[in-house]
C-alpha cells in the first residue's frame, strides 16, 4: 500500500508534523494569492547574502516556499514522513529538522561556490522554503523503512510501499532548474546528521526548555484525538490492492493483539514460557487464505497446533533502536521476540500500549 509505511493514523501524535504543514501552505498561499508584493522578502537570493550581506535570508528565504507546486509536494512529503514523530517523539524529530536546516545553509553555500569555481555557473537564487528538511528526511526514510512489495507493473517492475514517497520526491526535484542544488544539500546535511557525525547531533539538537513551551503551545492548537476506527485505504488503488492492504492491516491486528495478551499474562506465565504464535509459519496469511479459497478437493489434515519455544534470539542492534526510542530494555526485547525480529510491528505495539 502507498502509504502503509508511516502508518495510517493521520497526524494523530505528530502536532508538529501538522503545525508544518498548516502554517507553511497558509503563509505560502497569502504570499503568492493575496500579498505578491511582499515575496521579495522571502526570495532566497544567495547574490543578496553573499554581496549584500543580507544574511536574514538565509532564514526568510528557507522557510516559506514561493511556488504552490513546491508547497504542495512539500506538504505530501511532510505527512508520509509524520511516522517519525511518532517513533522519536516530537523534540527529536524537530531537532533532526532544525539539525539538517541549518547544515543543509552551509552545504547550499558550498555548492553554489563550488559550480561557480569548477564550471564558472554563476547560481544567484536558489527554489524558496522548507525543502533542505524536507529532502533530508529521506535519510531516514530510505534507512528505517522497510521495502514491502505491493504489486508488479507488467510483470518486472516492482511498485512498493515506498514507491508514491519516491514519485512525489522526484516530483518535487524536477520542479525548477536548481532544486538539485537544494535536494542534494538536504540529503547530504541528512546523511550528516542521521550518522552522528562529529556527534553534531549534541550541538544541533531542539533544548528541552523550547520543546516544552512548543508541546505548551503547539499540542492544544495542533493535536488530534486518537482515532477510534480504522482508517480508510488509500484512494486511487485497485480493487486488488486494496484487499491486499485490508488481509496484510487484519494480519498485523492479530499478531498485536496477541502480543498484547501475552504481555497482560506475563506474570502468570513466568513458569511456562511460550512465545508467540508466529502466524506466518503455523497459519497462512489472510492473503494466501484468500488464493486458496477457489481450490477444490480434499486438503491435508493439519498437525495439532503447540505452542513454539520461546527462544527466539533478538537483534541487538534492533533493541538498541528501540531504546533509543525511550523503551526500556526488557520490553524491546520482548516485543521483538513475539514479533519475530520485526522492528516495524514490535514499534507498533510499544507505542500502542
Amino acid at each position: 500500500m502507498m502509504f502503509t509505511s508511516t502508518g495510517s493514523w493521520g497526524l494523530y501524535k505528530a502536532p508538529l508534523s501538522k503545525s508544518l504543514l498548516l502554517l507553511p501552505t497558509v503563509l505560502s498561499v497569502l504570499l503568492t494569492v493575496l500579498l505578491p508584493q511582499y515575496q521579495d522578502m522571502f526570495i532566497y537570493n544567495l547574490q543578496a547574502v553573499r554581496e549584500g550581506k543580507q544574511f536574514w535570508r538565509l532564514v526568510s528565504g528557507r522557510l516559506i516556499c514561493l511556488d504552490l507546486k513546491d508547497t504542495f509536494c512539500s506538504s505530501l512529503l511532510i505527512y508520509n514522513f509524520r511516522i517519525f514523530e511518532r517513533r522519536f517523539g516530537s523534540r527529536k524529530f524537530a531537532s533532526f529538522l532544525f539539525g539538517a536546516w541549518i547544515l543543509s545553509a552551509f552545504v547550499d553555500l558550498l555548492l553554489t561556490e563550488a559550480l561557480r569555481f569548477m564550471f564558472e555557473l554563476q547560481v544567484d537564487v536558489l527554489p524558496a522554503g522548507l525543502l533542505g528538511p524536507v529532502f533530508a528526511l529521506f535519510v531516514p526514510f530510505y534507512n528505517s523503512i522497510p521495502r514491502v512489495q505491493v504489486t508488479q507493473l507488467l510483470g518486472h517492475v516492482s511498485i512498493t510501499n515506498k514507491s508514491l514517497t519516491y514519485i512525489v520526491g522526484a516530483q518535487l526535484l524536477t520542479s525548477s532548474a536548481y532544486m538539485w542544488i537544494v535536494a542534494s544539500s538536504g540529503l547530504i546535511a541528512g546523511m550528516f546528521y542521521y550518522s552522528n557525525k562529529l556527534a553534531v547531533q549534541k550541538f544541533l539538537r531542539v533544548p528541552e526548555w523550547v520543546a516544552r513551551c512548543g508541546s505548551v503551545l503547539l499540542e492544544p492548537v495542533f493535536s488530534d484525538s486518537e482515532p477510534t476506527a480504522e482508517a480508510p485505504l488509500g484512494m486511487g488503488a485497485t480493487l486488488d490492492i486494496q484487499r491486499q492492504q485490508r488481509m496484510d492491516m487484519l494480519d498485523q491486528q492479530l499478531l498485536l493483539t496477541q502480543l498484547a495478551n501475552l504481555r497482560r499474562n506475563a506474570q502468570q506465565q513466568q513458569a511456562q514460557q511460550t512465545g508467540l504464535l508466529n502466524w506466518n509459519r503455523f497459519f497462512p496469511t489472510l492473503r494466501h487464505r484468500g488464493q486458496n479459497r477457489h481450490q477444490e478437493g480434499p486438503q491435508p489434515q493439519q498437525p495439532p497446533y503447540t505452542h513454539p519455544p520461546d527462544n527466539t534470539d533478538v537483534v541487538e542492534e534492533q533493541v538498541a533502536r528501540l531504546m533509543e526510542m525511550g523503551f526500556s530494555r526488557t520490553d524491546a526485547q520482548e516485543a521483538l521476540r513475539a514479533s519475530n525480529n520485526d522492528i516495524n510491528i514490535a514499534t507498533n505495539f510499544l507505542l500502542q500500549h
